[in-house]
């Protein structure tokens, strides 16, 4: 049986004869372009939408890159303002802290030039009791620091309470406002006494009771009461507020009032602890 040659063209005879068709067709359309002109505009009907139509669409593709090009320039300058915002408000409240801070350390150096025949150690506030009130807290100052039982402490305009505790690297203070607590007053104006009353449930009024005033005591609201000198363990001429509310009890003997404290317990975070207990200025 005989075997059936395959046909096959060579390379070389295609890439010439591309080339001579090629030439062809260029002398014929310099030849004959008056002839072939209308085929020129056919052709040319049917691939000028085409190409206006490529030509938008390139337009659009062009445009979208750009657009996300832009965006992503967008995306990342948004970054980075808000990264530079983020350092500006960090510096602004570590400004305003050390501002705070600074109001603080003013008034604690007012406070300790008021009273300035004391000697003082400045301490800070590192925890209260779970209620949230500063009846009880706790300081970062100790026996190693000179502290001792029954020191008076005051911050703000006056009397914040007396140390209760006393371990070697911090202490435990129990305020005015607490329950437990009495302090000896007297009124400046009048040198009249009076026992300034601790009871949460009063302060969470925003005042203290008051009693023990005698019933012709000269006294008004707004007049101030300080510790008076026959307080056991405050130290005299200390102020602890402003005396309010003040009524005849129904025995017609004494009267009692408010008292607005001169420190505001709500919240402490510095203090100062004078170091003279009342015991020693007795000897």
């Amino acid at each position: 049986m005989r075997r059936r040659t395959g046909f096959s063209i060579n390379p070389k005879h295609l890439f010439i004869g591309g080339i001579v068709v090629c030439l062809i067709l260029m002398f014929i359309s310099f030849r004959y372009s008056g002839v072939l002109s209308p085929v020129k505009g056919a052709v040319g009907d049917v691939i000028m939408p085409m190409q206006k139509g490529i030509n938008t669409v390139g337009k659009t593709i062009a445009a979208q890159g750009d657009k996300f090009v832009k965006l992503n320039v967008l995306l990342k300058e948004n970054e980075k303002l808000k990264k530079q915002l983020s350092e500006v408000s960090y510096e602004n409240k570590i400004l305003l802290q050390d501002k705070y801070e600074l109001d603080r350390f003013r008034d604690l150096y007012e406070l300790d030039q008021k009273y300035a025949d004391y000697p003082k150690v400045g301490a800070r506030v590192i925890s209260i009791d779970p209620n949230n009130w500063y009846n009880t807290f706790t300081i970062d100052k100790g026996s190693e620091d000179g502290i001792a039982v029954d020191m008076n402490v005051i911050a703000g305009n006056g009397l914040v309470g007396i140390v209760a505790e006393v371990h070697k690297n911090y202490s435990k203070v129990r305020s005015i406002i607490d329950d437990s607590s009495n302090v000896s007053g007297m009124f400046i104006k009048t040198s009249d006494t009076c026992v300034v009353n601790g009871s949460m449930e009063a302060y969470s009024k925003g005042v203290l009771d008051v009693s023990l005033i005698a019933k012709d005591a000269k006294i008004s609201d707004g007049y101030e009461v300080v510790t008076s000198s026959i307080s056991t363990k405050y130290l005299q001429g200390i102020l602890i507020g402003y005396v309010t509310d003040i009524t005849v009890e129904p025995n017609n003997l004494t009267k009692t009032a408010h008292l607005i404290p001169s420190v505001d317990f709500s919240r402490l975070d510095e203090v100062l602890i004078i170091t003279e207990l009342k015991e020693q200025l007795k000897k």
